[in-house]
């Protein structure tokens, strides 16, 4: 029974994530074109197994923490899944941008806070690979580059910049939505990035490719940041009137 109410709270929290972001506008993946993340085959090869070195180490670390936290607290399964679950529903919402990619939440704060960023780099990366090889959302040439910054690269800065130095110590709402909100925005920092180093400017080099890509994504991404923190507040908020035991397990109670 314990179970099934778990499981019920998950898709109560995954249905107020895609209702809010419906409601800030944002329409689904399907009703637009098919384009997320950086597309397979848009990175040269060279640039997209380089992302792929990036990211195995994080991936192996973060296999060892899942492999840990199983062992240790085989309920927290459920936790794990609502976390995957969560960004699998924001990923899947965008708004096209650059040629060859496009701006869209990521939903990896809250694994983030919950678990910490390795952790959500596995799990971010599965919704990547779920996405690259169901929905053609994505790719697997662009794997490691997109999990680079979405999966691991935001989180981490997310998590050491914003949500261990705040956790605790400032009003809940504060900390839970700077973490969403530079998590996000981190995100596509490191994509703006990863596509300046892929394709620098030919008069101004990787300055010039930097400020043109960035300038583009900040005419959406910055207003989905705003969005994503709101509404990852809210969903917060939500685990700690419901699944309160939960938290205490994992250190978050009363935060």
């Amino acid at each position: 029974m314990k179970i099934r109410r778990v499981r019920n709270r998950i898709k109560s929290t995954l249905w107020l994530a895609l209702a809010a972001l419906l409601g800030f506008g944002i329409q689904p993946a399907l009703a637009r074109p098919m384009e997320m993340h950086i597309m397979e085959g848009f990175l040269p090869l060279g640039w997209a197994v380089f992302w792929w070195g990036v990211a195995i180490p994080a991936w192996l670390v973060g296999f060892i923490q899942i492999r840990k936290l199983i062992a240790e607290k085989p309920q927290q399964r459920i936790t794990l899944g609502l976390a995957g679950g969560f960004i699998f529903v924001l990923s899947a919402l965008k708004i096209p941008s650059v040629t060859g990619s496009s701006s869209h939440p990521t939903g990896t704060a809250l694994g983030t806070m919950l678990f910490g960023p390795f952790v959500t780099g596995i799990l971010g990366t599965i919704v990547l690979f779920l996405q690259a090889t169901l929905m053609a959302h994505g790719g697997i040439s662009t794997l490691g580059a997109n999990a680079v910054s979405m999966a691991i690269g935001g989180p981490l800065v997310a998590y050491f910049l914003v949500w261990l130095p705040l956790k605790g110590k400032a009003p809940t709402w504060l900390s839970v939505g700077l973490t969403a909100f530079v998590a996000d925005l981190f995100t596509y920092m490191i994509t703006t990035t990863e596509l300046a180093l892929a394709f620098p400017d030919p008069l101004n080099g990787f300055a010039g490719s930097w400020l043109t890509f960035a300038g583009i994504f900040a005419l959406t991404q910055i207003p989905l940041a705003v969005s994503e923190a709101i509404l990852t507040v809210l969903v917060f908020n939500a685990l700690q009137s419901s699944a309160a035991s939960e938290l205490k397990e994992l250190g978050l109670q009363g935060v």
